[in-house]
């Protein structure tokens, strides 16, 4: 009897997401950072071009991300949907002081979520 794993499609590449997801300036975490004025966080990224499973990924897969975020990159409470995979910028504001950590995922057009990037983190002052 032949056994055959089949990986689905939708998963995607998480991986590449959180690499990725850069500013500049501000308080960092493993190389990435997230950057902004006073109380906000300039956040950016690219939309990832392979799967997990390394297949092509088009544009056209994608309908939006997630943006998570929270003081403690273990239990990101908060969450901004960007609806669109054009849309690779996003400033969260209203940010009270102190260090904020943010993540991303994909979502295809299937509605089916990427594992969430590694975080980035930013801290406030002032």
């Amino acid at each position: 009897m032949k056994r055959v794993i089949k990986m689905s499609k939708a998963w995607i590449a998480a991986l590449f997401i959180g690499v990725i997801l850069t500013g500049c300036g501000g308080g960092s975490s493993g190389g990435t950072s997230a950057s902004g004025g006073a109380k906000s966080a300039d956040l950016s990224w690219n939309a990832p071009m392979t799967r997990v499973n390394n297949e092509s990924l088009s544009m056209g897969e994608l309908s939006g991300y997630i943006i998570s975020y929270g003081r403690d990159p273990g239990n990101l409470t908060e969450t901004v949907r960007i609806n669109g995979a054009d849309t690779m910028d996003y400033t969260v504001t209203n940010l009270d002081n102190g260090t904020w950590y943010f993540a991303i995922q994909v979502e295809d057009v299937n509605g089916l979520l990427s594992e969430p990037s590694q975080p980035v983190s930013k801290t406030i002052q002032g």
